[in-house]
């Protein structure tokens, strides 16, 4: 669109050009001069459409630089985000190691414990058994004993 207005103008100072360098009495406020008024506008409107360009060149590089700056702050916090979600799970996971292990140590203990009753429970049967055996082998004998008597009489 620039463009294009800036080629109107050149087209349009071209055909007129005689009129641009005619010479006509400027007044600057306390000097007067002869110059040609279309040639000097003409120059101001250079200026300024290089200072706007200048201007607008400027602008484009700020906002380019403010995105490459957001940028690196995005990338900035996402590798702390990532950092943080790797120390929570780390955490996490040595959490779950020591529920775990914890959930061993339980297991073996009761274990130990269910053995150590097993064993008592396995000791006291065999004891009781053996009693009743010693008792019964008392009782047979002693039956014995009243048969014989009762033979022998």
């Amino acid at each position: 669109m620039l463009l294009l207005l800036i080629l109107l103008i050149a087209a349009f100072t071209m055909l007129n050009w005689g009129v641009f360098v005619a010479p006509a009495e400027l007044s600057f406020g306390i000097v007067s001069a002869q110059l040609p008024f279309g040639l000097l506008m003409l120059g101001l409107m250079v200026v300024v459409t290089v200072l706007f360009i200048l201007f607008a060149i400027y602008v484009q590089t700020a906002a380019l630089l403010e995105v490459r700056r957001h940028a690196r702050e995005l990338q900035a916090s996402r590798e702390l985000a990532e950092k943080a979600e790797a120390s929570r799970l780390t955490e996490l996971r040595n959490v779950f190691e020591a529920a775990i292990q914890q959930q061993r140590n339980q297991q073996d203990s009761f274990e130990a414990r269910l053995h150590a009753r097993v064993d008592q429970l396995d000791n006291t049967l065999r004891a009781s058994m053996e009693e009743s055996t010693n008792s019964l082998a008392a009782y047979i004998g002693e039956l014995e004993d009243r048969l014989e008597r009762g033979k022998r009489q």
